[in-house]
């Protein structure tokens, strides 16, 4: 939990609350890190880390905006803010459908 907090005050991201869902919580089988918190003026903000040494492709990204309306009926409310961490090669096809639904996608190398 430390990390990403780091990694995103490092992006000028802040929260005020943050908290870890487990993906079985949400009846998947994803092996994604899904982090719902509380920014500094109240909005519900996703994040998602995404880690894996093959590439991401479109219908990952079908299954991902799934995911987000899974964590929307989860939660009761509307996520305004959807970010995306992704440690993997991504497809430009997969990244442009991501910022078309309104994802703040960041690409990190795979350590």
């Amino acid at each position: 939990m430390k990390e990403i907090v780091e990694y995103m005050s490092c992006k000028k991201v802040i929260f005020k609350k943050l908290k870890e869902i487990k993906p079985k919580e949400l009846g998947s089988k994803k092996r994604v890190k899904i982090y719902l918190g509380v920014n500094l003026k109240g909005y519900y903000c996703l994040t998602i880390i995404i880690s894996k040494k093959s590439r991401i492709l479109r219908k990952e990204v079908l299954e991902l905006i799934e995911l987000h309306q899974r964590v929307e009926k989860y939660n009761n409310s509307k996520i305004n803010i959807k970010y995306i961490i992704i440690e993997a090669p991504l497809c430009s096809h997969a990244k442009d459908k991501l910022k078309d639904n309104g994802w703040i996608v960041w690409k990190e190398d795979i350590r």
